[in-house]
C-alpha cells in the first residue's frame, strides 16, 4: 500500500477484507471448505471471520446450502460508492411494474469491476430457481450479459469479455458480436436458458443522457413465458417502458 507506513495499519482487518475479496473475485456462491483451500485461514479463525461479516451483513450465508455471497450491506456500500442510490430509486417503481405486469422475476443489475451484478429483485415467486440473487455475477452469454457486453464503454469490459470469452466457443463468441450488433439497435437481448435449464430471460438498457449504460432490467421466468424475440407482446412492452426508464435519466 503505497503512502502507508509499515506498522500503522490493522492486520487482522486487512485479513479479513482479503476474504471478501476473495469471495466477490470468484463470483459465485462458495461454501466454508471452498473459502478455506482459497485463503488458507485456518479454520477457526475463518468461522470467526465469516461469522461477524454475515452478522454485519457483509456476507450473506445461505442456510439451505451452507454457502457464502456478498451481503446487502456491501453491496449497499458499494452502490454510494459509485453514486447509484438514486438510480435504484428512480427505477423501483418501474421494476414492480414490469414485475407486476409480466409475472415474472424482475432484476436490475450494474456494473461492477467483476461484471454485472445483481443489485435489486422484485419476485413474486421465491420457489423458482432462476439461477441468481442479489450479489450474483451474471454471465456474457446471460441477456444482462449481452446488454452490458452492447453497451458498455469498451475499455471498462475488456479484461471481463476476455475472462467470459474463456469459458466459450469461438463459435459462440462470433454469435455474441453479431447479435451486440441488433442489440444495439434494438435495444433489446435475449437469452435462453443460459444458466438454469427451463428458465429464460429478457434484459433492456438503462441509459441516461450522455448514452452511457446505468444499468440493466432484466425479466427472468420459465422458458415458455419470456419472450425470444421482439414480436412478442411482453417484449413490445418492455421496449415501450425502456423508453420510459432511461428518458427520466434523460436519454433520446
Amino acid at each position: 500500500m503505497e503512502g502507508i507506513k509499515k506498522g500503522t495499519t490493522i492486520q487482522s482487518l486487512e485479513v479479513g477484507m482479503g476474504i471478501v475479496d476473495t469471495i466477490a473475485k470468484q463470483g459465485r456462491p462458495l461454501k466454508f471448505s471452498d473459502i478455506q483451500e482459497l485463503t488458507q485461514i485456518t479454520k477457526s479463525n475463518l468461522y470467526k471471520y465469516l461469522n461477524t461479516f454475515t452478522q454485519l451483513g457483509i456476507l450473506y450465508r445461505n442456510r439451505d446450502t451452507g454457502e457464502y455471497v456478498l451481503g446487502s450491506k456491501l453491496i449497499e456500500y458499494g452502490m454510494a460508492a459509485v453514486d447509484q442510490e438514486n438510480v435504484i430509486d428512480r427505477i423501483s417503481p418501474f421494476l414492480h411494474e414490469i414485475n407486476v405486469k409480466s409475472s415474472n422475476t424482475v432484476l436490475f443489475s450494474t456494473w461492477t469491476q467483476n461484471g454485472p451484478m445483481i443489485v435489486k429483485d422484485f419476485n413474486n415467486n421465491r420457489g423458482l430457481n432462476i439461477g441468481a440473487q442479489i450479489g450474483t455475477f451474471l454471465p456474457i452469454c446471460s441477456a444482462t450479459g449481452k446488454v452490458f457486453m452492447a453497451f458498455m464503454d469498451e475499455q471498462k469490459i475488456q479484461e471481463w469479455k476476455a475472462k467470459e470469452f474463456m469459458q466459450i466457443s469461438s463459435d459462440k463468441i462470433g454469435q455474441l458480436e453479431v447479435e451486440c450488433e441488433s442489440i444495439r439497435e434494438q435495444e433489446i437481448a435475449f437469452a435462453r436458458e443460459p444458466l438454469v435449464s427451463s428458465v429464460s430471460s429478457v434484459s433492456i438498457p438503462v441509459l441516461n443522457y450522455k448514452k452511457n449504460l446505468l444499468g440493466a432490467v432484466t425479466v427472468v421466468g420459465f422458458t415458455e413465458f419470456i419472450p425470444q424475440n421482439e414480436n412478442n407482446e411482453l417484449a413490445r412492452y418492455l421496449l415501450d417502458i425502456s423508453k420510459e426508464i432511461s428518458g427520466s435519466f434523460g436519454y433520446r
